[in-house]
Protein backbone atom coordinates (compact mmCIF):
# COMPACT_ATOMS: atom_id res chain seq x y z
CA UNK A 1 0.00 0.00 0.00
CA UNK A 2 1.12 3.56 -0.88
CA UNK A 3 2.09 5.47 2.55
CA UNK A 4 0.22 8.37 3.14
CA UNK A 5 0.06 9.23 6.98
CA UNK A 6 -3.31 6.70 7.34
CA UNK A 7 -2.56 4.95 10.45
CA UNK A 8 -1.64 1.80 10.17
CA UNK A 9 -3.30 -1.34 10.48
CA UNK A 10 -2.80 -5.00 11.87
CA UNK A 11 -5.23 -7.68 11.07
CA UNK A 12 -5.77 -10.73 12.78
CA UNK A 13 -6.77 -14.21 11.20
CA UNK A 14 -9.32 -16.51 12.56
CA UNK A 15 -8.55 -20.04 14.26
CA UNK A 16 -6.59 -22.78 11.68
CA UNK A 17 -6.39 -20.29 8.60
CA UNK A 18 -3.45 -17.29 8.33
CA UNK A 19 -2.77 -13.84 7.85
CA UNK A 20 -3.18 -14.76 4.10
CA UNK A 21 -7.29 -14.36 5.03
CA UNK A 22 -6.98 -10.77 5.19
CA UNK A 23 -5.16 -9.99 1.98
CA UNK A 24 -8.37 -8.81 0.16
CA UNK A 25 -9.86 -6.55 2.67
CA UNK A 26 -5.84 -5.07 3.16
CA UNK A 27 -5.35 -3.93 -0.61
CA UNK A 28 -8.68 -1.96 0.21
CA UNK A 29 -7.52 -0.55 3.02
CA UNK A 30 -5.15 2.98 2.86
CA UNK A 31 -1.77 3.02 4.73
CA UNK A 32 0.33 0.42 6.01
CA UNK A 33 -0.97 -3.06 6.74
CA UNK A 34 0.18 -5.85 8.50
CA UNK A 35 -1.75 -9.61 9.25
CA UNK A 36 1.00 -11.93 11.12
CA UNK A 37 0.59 -15.50 11.59
CA UNK A 38 -0.11 -16.75 14.67
CA UNK A 39 2.09 -19.79 16.41
CA UNK A 40 0.31 -22.88 15.49
CA UNK A 41 -1.23 -21.02 12.23
CA UNK A 42 0.71 -20.58 8.79
CA UNK A 43 4.07 -20.35 8.30
CA UNK A 44 4.15 -20.56 12.66
CA UNK A 45 2.33 -24.01 12.53
CA UNK A 46 5.20 -25.89 14.07
CA UNK A 47 4.99 -23.64 17.24
CA UNK A 48 2.17 -24.82 19.92
CA UNK A 49 -0.39 -22.01 20.58
CA UNK A 50 -0.49 -19.87 23.62
CA UNK A 51 -2.75 -16.41 24.46
CA UNK A 52 0.90 -14.87 25.45
CA UNK A 53 2.45 -16.00 22.03
CA UNK A 54 -0.23 -14.71 20.06
CA UNK A 55 -0.53 -11.31 21.90
CA UNK A 56 3.06 -11.01 21.53
CA UNK A 57 3.23 -11.75 17.86
CA UNK A 58 0.22 -9.00 17.58
CA UNK A 59 2.22 -6.28 19.16
CA UNK A 60 5.62 -7.44 17.23
CA UNK A 61 3.78 -6.60 13.90
CA UNK A 62 1.81 -3.61 15.40
CA UNK A 63 5.75 -2.56 15.96
CA UNK A 64 6.94 -3.25 12.42
CA UNK A 65 4.07 -0.86 11.12
CA UNK A 66 4.99 2.15 13.52
CA UNK A 67 4.57 1.09 17.09
CA UNK A 68 0.55 2.00 17.14
CA UNK A 69 -2.07 0.41 15.07
CA UNK A 70 -5.53 0.26 14.31
CA UNK A 71 -6.57 -3.30 15.34
CA UNK A 72 -8.72 -6.04 12.81
CA UNK A 73 -9.67 -9.20 14.14
CA UNK A 74 -12.57 -11.84 13.09
CA UNK A 75 -13.28 -14.75 14.89
CA UNK A 76 -10.72 -16.36 17.22
CA UNK A 77 -8.67 -12.87 15.65
CA UNK A 78 -11.63 -10.42 17.19
CA UNK A 79 -10.82 -12.66 20.40
CA UNK A 80 -6.99 -11.55 20.34
CA UNK A 81 -7.18 -8.18 19.17
CA UNK A 82 -9.74 -7.60 22.09
CA UNK A 83 -7.24 -9.41 24.28
CA UNK A 84 -4.66 -7.13 22.84
CA UNK A 85 -6.40 -4.10 23.20
CA UNK A 86 -7.07 -4.81 26.72
CA UNK A 87 -3.13 -5.58 27.73
CA UNK A 88 -1.65 -2.89 25.34
CA UNK A 89 -4.26 -0.30 25.33
CA UNK A 90 -1.45 2.53 24.24
CA UNK A 91 -0.43 0.60 21.11
CA UNK A 92 -3.97 0.23 19.56
CA UNK A 93 -5.28 3.11 18.05
CA UNK A 94 -8.94 2.03 17.49
CA UNK A 95 -10.71 -1.72 18.07
CA UNK A 96 -12.21 -4.10 14.90
CA UNK A 97 -13.43 -7.08 16.03
CA UNK A 98 -16.05 -8.91 14.46
CA UNK A 99 -17.60 -12.73 15.09
CA UNK A 100 -16.61 -12.67 18.50
CA UNK A 101 -19.15 -11.32 20.49
CA UNK A 102 -19.95 -14.59 22.59
CA UNK A 103 -18.21 -15.23 25.87
CA UNK A 104 -16.02 -18.05 25.60
CA UNK A 105 -17.80 -20.35 28.14
CA UNK A 106 -20.95 -22.75 28.48
CA UNK A 107 -22.75 -24.59 25.31
CA UNK A 108 -20.42 -22.65 22.87
CA UNK A 109 -16.99 -23.50 24.82
CA UNK A 110 -18.11 -27.54 25.15
CA UNK A 111 -19.43 -27.68 20.79
CA UNK A 112 -16.10 -25.45 20.09
CA UNK A 113 -14.20 -28.15 22.31
CA UNK A 114 -15.84 -31.29 20.69
CA UNK A 115 -15.16 -29.49 16.94
CA UNK A 116 -11.60 -29.50 18.09
CA UNK A 117 -11.55 -33.11 19.15
CA UNK A 118 -12.58 -34.56 16.28
CA UNK A 119 -10.50 -31.66 13.97
CA UNK A 120 -7.33 -33.04 15.91
CA UNK A 121 -7.67 -37.15 15.26
CA UNK A 122 -8.04 -36.58 11.76
CA UNK A 123 -6.01 -33.58 10.91
CA UNK A 124 -5.32 -33.90 7.10
CA UNK A 125 -8.86 -35.06 6.42
CA UNK A 126 -10.40 -31.70 8.16
CA UNK A 127 -8.00 -29.47 6.53
CA UNK A 128 -9.33 -30.80 3.66
CA UNK A 129 -12.97 -30.26 4.76
CA UNK A 130 -12.52 -27.13 5.74
CA UNK A 131 -11.33 -25.58 2.86
CA UNK A 132 -13.89 -27.29 0.82
CA UNK A 133 -16.59 -25.43 3.31
CA UNK A 134 -14.85 -22.36 2.58
CA UNK A 135 -14.65 -22.59 -0.85
CA UNK A 136 -18.65 -23.38 -0.97
CA UNK A 137 -19.23 -20.51 1.44
CA UNK A 138 -17.13 -17.57 -0.27
CA UNK A 139 -16.39 -16.37 -3.90
CA UNK A 140 -13.36 -17.91 -5.62
CA UNK A 141 -10.79 -14.89 -4.98
CA UNK A 142 -11.80 -14.98 -0.76
CA UNK A 143 -12.05 -18.62 -0.54
CA UNK A 144 -8.02 -18.69 -2.09
CA UNK A 145 -6.99 -16.15 0.11
CA UNK A 146 -8.47 -17.90 3.00
CA UNK A 147 -6.54 -21.42 2.70
CA UNK A 148 -3.32 -19.55 0.47
CA UNK A 149 -1.57 -19.63 4.01
CA UNK A 150 -2.54 -23.69 5.00
CA UNK A 151 -5.08 -24.61 6.76
CA UNK A 152 -4.08 -26.18 10.22
CA UNK A 153 -6.84 -27.88 12.04
CA UNK A 154 -4.65 -29.87 14.11
CA UNK A 155 -3.71 -26.77 16.48
CA UNK A 156 -7.90 -26.34 17.33
CA UNK A 157 -7.13 -27.79 21.16
CA UNK A 158 -4.66 -25.64 21.69
CA UNK A 159 -6.45 -22.62 21.10
CA UNK A 160 -10.08 -23.83 22.55
CA UNK A 161 -8.25 -24.32 25.65
CA UNK A 162 -6.66 -20.42 25.06
CA UNK A 163 -9.87 -19.18 24.58
CA UNK A 164 -11.13 -20.53 27.40
CA UNK A 165 -9.09 -18.55 29.91
CA UNK A 166 -9.87 -14.84 27.98
CA UNK A 167 -12.21 -12.38 29.35
CA UNK A 168 -13.26 -10.28 26.55
CA UNK A 169 -15.80 -7.97 28.11
CA UNK A 170 -13.18 -7.40 31.10
CA UNK A 171 -10.49 -6.67 28.22
CA UNK A 172 -13.00 -3.92 26.78
CA UNK A 173 -13.64 -2.59 30.03
CA UNK A 174 -9.72 -1.45 30.15
CA UNK A 175 -9.46 -0.35 26.73
CA UNK A 176 -10.73 3.24 26.89
CA UNK A 177 -10.24 3.75 22.87
CA UNK A 178 -12.98 3.26 20.20
CA UNK A 179 -14.48 0.22 19.38
CA UNK A 180 -16.21 -0.96 16.26
CA UNK A 181 -17.92 -4.59 16.57
CA UNK A 182 -19.58 -5.97 13.27
CA UNK A 183 -21.31 -9.45 12.93
CA UNK A 184 -23.30 -10.87 9.85
CA UNK A 185 -26.99 -10.73 10.85
CA UNK A 186 -26.82 -14.62 10.74
CA UNK A 187 -23.65 -15.10 12.98
CA UNK A 188 -24.51 -16.96 15.60
CA UNK A 189 -21.52 -15.36 17.63
CA UNK A 190 -24.08 -12.61 18.19
CA UNK A 191 -25.57 -14.01 21.19
CA UNK A 192 -23.59 -11.94 24.01
CA UNK A 193 -23.15 -8.55 21.77
CA UNK A 194 -24.81 -6.05 23.72
CA UNK A 195 -22.79 -6.96 26.63
CA UNK A 196 -19.86 -6.20 24.60
CA UNK A 197 -21.20 -3.40 23.60
CA UNK A 198 -22.10 -2.48 26.98
CA UNK A 199 -18.61 -3.17 28.37
CA UNK A 200 -16.48 -0.50 25.92
CA UNK A 201 -17.04 3.09 26.60
CA UNK A 202 -16.69 3.86 22.74
CA UNK A 203 -18.07 1.02 21.30
CA UNK A 204 -20.68 0.91 18.59
CA UNK A 205 -21.98 -2.21 16.46
CA UNK A 206 -22.05 -3.12 12.66
CA UNK A 207 -24.64 -5.52 11.03
CA UNK A 208 -24.30 -7.15 7.44
CA UNK A 209 -27.16 -8.19 6.62
CA UNK A 210 -27.35 -11.83 5.57
CA UNK A 211 -23.93 -12.68 6.38
CA UNK A 212 -22.83 -15.07 8.25
CA UNK A 213 -20.02 -15.79 10.29
CA UNK A 214 -17.66 -17.07 7.14
CA UNK A 215 -19.75 -15.22 4.70
CA UNK A 216 -19.29 -11.93 5.87
CA UNK A 217 -15.82 -12.48 5.10
CA UNK A 218 -17.11 -11.76 1.27
CA UNK A 219 -17.85 -8.47 1.60
CA UNK A 220 -14.45 -7.45 1.53
CA UNK A 221 -15.58 -3.26 0.67
CA UNK A 222 -17.71 -3.71 3.72
CA UNK A 223 -14.87 -4.16 6.00
CA UNK A 224 -12.86 -2.33 4.31
CA UNK A 225 -15.41 0.69 4.89
CA UNK A 226 -15.99 -0.31 8.71
CA UNK A 227 -11.65 -0.09 9.06
CA UNK A 228 -11.85 3.59 7.54
CA UNK A 229 -14.30 4.48 9.45
CA UNK A 230 -12.33 3.10 13.03
CA UNK A 231 -9.40 4.86 11.70
CA UNK A 232 -11.18 8.05 11.15
CA UNK A 233 -12.49 7.61 14.88
CA UNK A 234 -9.03 6.71 16.59
CA UNK A 235 -8.00 9.35 18.92
CA UNK A 236 -4.54 10.52 18.28
CA UNK A 237 -0.98 9.47 19.85
CA UNK A 238 -0.05 11.22 23.27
Amino acid sequence: MVEDGSIPTVFVHGIRVSGSMWGPVAALVDGRTAAPDLPGHGARYTERFTTQGAVEAIVAAIDEVGGRAVMVGHSLGGFLAIATAGRHPERVAALVAGGCTIRPRGPFLSAYRLMARFAASSPAVADQLSARGFRRALPVPIAEAMIAGGVRCAVMPEVVAAISELDPIADLRRYPGPVLLFNGARDPFRADERRFLAAAPNARLALVPRRGHISIMAETTVLAGLVTTAAASAVPAP
